[in-house]
Parts: structure tokens; C-alpha cells; sequence
């Protein structure tokens, strides 16, 4: 499980990596976030940025197991390490 932050963006970056090597994905990652492919080298060592890359692969249940079955990670990480980085905190509405 994910136990800080530091490991939370060693996930994402992870998450970047994998997400980077999907041609497909990594199109539509750089069509949504309005990132040129450049700047993904940039940016990568930004706590928000790397959050927002795994809010897109958190979008799809397949995407999240594709990413944790190449990485040997269980299918709850990339959501703990999201809720780690910036931004990610769980939202109580009662």
C-alpha cells in the first residue's frame, strides 16, 4: 500500500512512464491535459502533474489494471498514491 508521498510519485511517475509507452493513450493524455509531448519531460517532477496522470488512468478500470499488472502492483495503489499527491485528498460531502 501506498505509504507516502514520496512512494505516491514514484507510482505516477511509473504510471507516466507506462502511460508514455501507450501510443493511443498517451494522445489523448496530451489532447485532454493541452500539454505538448515536450513538455511531459518538464513537467514530470511536478506533485500536481503527476496527480493529473493518474487521474486520467484512474479513468478507466482497464487502463488501472493494464498499468498495475505491467508494474506487479495491486489495483488499489494508483488511487492511494492519487490521494498522496496534491489534489488528491478524498472529499467528505456529508
Amino acid at each position: 500500500m501506498v505509504t507516502g508521498r514520496a512512494f505516491a510519485e514514484t507510482v505516477a511517475l511509473k504510471a507516466l512512464g507506462w502511460l508514455a509507452s501507450q501510443e493511443d493513450m498517451l494522445g489523448g493524455f496530451l489532447g485532454t491535459s493541452g500539454l505538448a509531448p515536450d513538455e511531459l519531460r518538464q513537467r514530470a517532477g511536478e506533485p500536481e502533474f503527476l496527480g493529473s496522470v493518474l487521474d486520467y488512468i484512474l479513468t478507466d478500470d482497464a487502463w488501472v489494471m493494464a498499468f498495475c499488472d505491467e508494474n506487479d502492483l495491486a489495483c488499489d495503489v494508483p488511487l492511494a498514491a492519487r490521494r498522496a499527491l496534491p489534489g488528491g485528498q478524498e472529499t467528505s460531502w456529508t
